[in-house]
């Protein structure tokens, strides 16, 4: 479904310098499959999940959606950011059909559809609500619901949850797995926390310290329907324990470095 082939990406500072973030970068995603991406803070996940979107160019490289190159944003691609970033003018509705409204199309007929992702985030008889109205956990609910109106079949998920407490983020990783379940989806999904890549994914790619590169791709076995009570599944331990060793090793290569 996704494929990114030797990606290299620079940013020019104030000054002119070049600040390399991602380089040779390369990774195959499977269709319908869940990759979650890990990795030290700055070492390019956002930057990778939105040269996938197509919202950057990449510098080097070349990355391709169902066989297509991305060379801008493409309709099958949903992205959840870190903030829910909803009109706080609109109702949850329109928020939710915000989407299509910038593609041009009709809305009448999806509200049906708008509907049943709201009921199925749980947020049936909030459909009037304005986002104000709503805690952070139901506001990126929405959001969800907003990248899904259109039926992507891929969705790019950018630390969705990292701003939630413990108790909401917990939610919000089963109810989105629930989700990915009835519907299934192609899901990259960002995040700092361990513990939530191996409940998620099928495979967690772990990233270097910047520039980032792909240090390590594993396979998470943890038998599905999964839940935070399979912590102490010995799969579950082995692969939280790679992943926190992978991502301690980069830190200090990189603390050590000159």
């Amino acid at each position: 479904m996704i494929q990114i082939d030797r990606v290299d990406q620079v940013f020019r500072a104030r000054d002119g310098a070049g600040v390399v973030a991602l380089r040779d970068v390369s990774l195959r995603v499977e269709a319908n499959s869940f990759v979650c991406v890990v990795g030290p803070s700055g070492c390019g996940k956002s930057t990778l999940l939105r040269l996938i979107a197509g919202l950057i160019p990449c510098t080097r490289g070349s990355i391709s959606v169902s066989g297509q190159r991305v060379d801008g944003p493409r309709e099958e691609v949903g992205f959840v950011f870190q903030k829910p970033t909803l009109l706080p003018w609109a109702s949850v509705l329109d928020n939710v059909l915000m989407p299509l409204k910038l593609m041009g199309r009709p809305t009448e007929g999806p509200r049906g559809r708008a509907m049943e992702l709201l009921a199925m985030a749980g947020l049936a008889g909030f459909e009037q609500k304005l986002p104000g109205e709503l805690s952070g956990g139901m506001q990126q609910r929405v959001a969800i619901c907003r990248a899904l109106i259109h039926d992507p079949p891929i969705l790019l998920m950018d630390e969705p949850f990292g701003a939630l407490d413990a108790l909401t983020r917990e939610e919000m990783s089963l109810e989105l797995l629930r989700i990915w379940t009835e519907r299934r989806k192609t899901i990259v999904f960002v995040t700092h926390s361990i513990s939530e890549a191996v409940l998620l994914a099928d495979q967690v790619v772990v990233m270097s310290a910047r520039p980032g590169r792909i240090d390590r791709v594993i396979d998470v076995k943890v038998p599905r329907p999964r839940n935070f009570d399979q912590q102490g599944d010995p799969e579950f331990q082995r692969v939280s324990h790679t992943v926190r060793e992978l991502i301690y090793a980069n830190r200090k290569a990189a603390a050590d470095a000159p």
